[in-house]
């Protein structure tokens, strides 16, 4: 397994972002995505990415791919139907 390498970022994406100097927010946006379209859809996201944080962020709470990564885990949340008649209260 190479340095950075881990269950949750098996290309060590994640790891070598947060080694970038100066990196920009929409750099981490972009490493993110790619992150994402990496990864195997079976797996859970929320889960993978909770351990990220748990892993990278504490550390480094002000660094922009916490913050991306606090976003990704409010979108990867479970949606909801948003309208037609079942979603109607009755």
């Amino acid at each position: 397994m190479k340095k950075g390498s881990t269950e949750q970022d098996p290309r060590g994406l994640i790891y070598e972002a947060y080694r970038i100097e100066g990196i920009s927010d929409s750099q981490c946006r972009s490493i993110f995505f790619d992150w994402a379209l990496g990864m195997d859809a079976a797996r859970d996201s929320r889960t993978d990415i909770q351990a990220l944080l748990d892993l990278y962020g504490n550390a480094h709470p002000e660094h922009p791919m916490t913050a991306v990564l606090r976003d990704g885990l409010k979108g990867a949340e479970k949606p909801r139907r948003r309208g037609g008649w079942r979603s109607r209260e009755r």
